[in-house]
């Protein structure tokens, strides 16, 4: 990216008749996209660092990995069974998620959750003191066929998902849970993921509860979810309208999407095509107002039997418009093998800003006597997806040892605002706001050469996100170029 400081003669007329930066001689820079990976809040790879089993796949990495070698890492995604973290009633396991947990928040990651109540490779997801006090219980043997279901001699215990007792302990459980992450910035989403096998809303392979009793229990878990975590992304498996429906909007999903729940997909590529996922109307109704998450295949499964198509992997983002994307199975596998997917898809998952242009008078009056001046930008959002959040752009100048000396935050353009589309075809939306620098604070604001940075994040100035650009401070603010301050 070039910064350039412009004289306009004839250009400035017209800059002047639109009133957009107004002085004789400005600073005009039109920065590029420098192409890497970003790792922002609210999109990114999730690595799958417990998948159920905990041996899935943490177990791949050093550790104390975060892997900040994986381009776009932003969170792990601890997927983990109930009994595991709550093994006797109101003794709590926390470090198994906490530990994980820091290594990415530490190094600037985010962390997400899904706490299951059913698994089949293990007799007591839902822990058995649960049973023991008094909640009921349906033993069943896995399976999809005639010879799964419930089963006396079954390896495996579904509770009742609607039991009163049940449900009593999974709220002191969600509620001991809310107590630490709910509400916390560096919690990605949680999953709704307490009912049905391997929490994904399904119980065909288990318990096979009657649909009519599944579409009243699943919504006793989203409102305990959002009673215990009310300040926290939530999120739901479209499996909860069976893995296969063809209804673009079943009545369990816009429940959710009605409460302020975003959506997921599990099932990307475990199919062969053309069933390489099912449920892309679904997230058509979601992706606007709410995230999507999406869920790859068990990497190692799906090269196995075919369904694993890399081009394909980027092909469901943007079908999609998923914020997420999984790593699941071996990391330094998938990208080994899968280079070009993945650098393609980080230039679309979730949310990407670029400043088109940036322009701001070369000569600014400051002090007692400053004098108002505008600054002019227009910005595109290059993602798949909005953030679903708000966040404002803004211009710090520093001087020359690198302390701030203003901060120029815009509240008159929302970046949640700007419209996603095609690769190539992001259309940029220009704004222009007035700011005064100098007046009335201490010490005086004196006269010289400053940097100017440009950076995204909160109403105040404080930077946030990650732009595609160089000459970052280390601080997500990056240099565009210079400003002369004169009295």
């Amino acid at each position: 990216m070039k910064t350039t400081s412009i004289c306009f003669s004839m250009p400035a007329a017209a800059i002047l008749a639109a009133g957009a930066v107004s002085a004789a001689s400005a600073a005009v820079v039109r920065p590029a996209d420098d192409g890497r990976a970003l790792c922002n809040p609210g999109m990114g790879w999730t690595m799958h660092y417990y998948s159920n089993e905990t041996r899935n796949y943490g177990t791949c990495i050093e550790q104390g990995d975060s892997m900040e070698w994986f381009p776009g890492c932003s969170v792990v995604y601890l997927r983990i069974p109930w009994a595991y973290l709550e093994p006797e009633e109101g003794k709590f396991n926390w470090n198994a998620v906490d530990t994980p947990a820091q290594r990415w928040i530490e190094r600037g990651g985010q962390v997400a959750f899904r706490i299951t109540c059913s698994e089949n490779w293990m007799e007591y997801a839902t822990p058995k003191w649960v049973f023991d006090a008094g909640a009921k219980s349906v033993r069943y043997r896995f399976g999809w066929g005639k010879d799964g279901g419930p089963n006396p001699e079954g390896q495996a215990v579904d509770p009742d998902f609607g039991d009163p007792v049940f449900l009593a302990k999974l709220e002191n459980f969600l509620k001991a849970f809310g107590a630490r992450y709910d509400g916390r910035p560096e919690v990605a989403f949680v999953d709704v993921g307490t009912y049905g096998l391997w929490g994904e809303g399904h119980t065909h392979g288990s318990s096979r509860v009657p649909q009519e009793k599944m579409n009243e229990d699943v919504k006793l878990h989203i409102d305990l979810h959002l009673k215990c975590l009310p300040r926290t992304r939530l999120v739901i498996s479209d499996d909860v309208a069976f893995p296969s429906c063809p209804d673009a909007d079943p009545p369990l999903l816009a429940y959710a999407r009605s409460k302020g729940v975003g959506w997921r997909d599990d099932s990307i590529m475990v199919a062969k095509p053309p069933h390489s996922w099912w449920h892309a109307n679904q997230a058509e109704l979601f992706w606007r107002t709410l995230p999507v998450v999406l869920e790859h295949e068990h990497y190692r499964g799906a090269v196995s039997r075919g369904s694993w198509i890399e081009g394909y992997l980027l092909r469901s983002v943007e079908e999609h418009h998923a914020s997420y994307m999984s790593i699941h199975g071996d990391p330094r596998r998938i990208l080994d093998e899968n280079r070009e997917a993945v650098a393609a898809i980080n230039l679309r998952l979730g949310y990407r800003f670029l400043p088109e242009e940036i322009a701001w008078p070369d000569r600014v009056v400051v002090g007692d006597g400053a004098k108002p001046f505008n600054v002019r930008w227009s910005w595109k959002n290059l993602g798949v997806a909005p953030p679903y959040r708000h966040f404002y752009p803004c211009l710090t100048v520093k001087d020359q040892k690198g302390r701030i000396v203003a901060v120029l935050a815009d509240p008159g353009l929302d970046l949640m605002t700007l419209r996603t589309a095609e690769p190539g075809k992001a259309v940029a939306v220009r704004h222009e706001a007035e700011f005064t620098i100098g007046r009335w604070t201490a010490p005086e604001t004196a006269p010289g050469r400053y940097d100017v940075y440009v950076s995204v994040g909160e109403l105040d100035g404080t930077p946030v996100v990650e732009l595609p650009l160089p000459d970052g401070d280390g601080h997500r603010r990056y240099r565009v170029g210079a400003v002369t301050f004169v009295r």
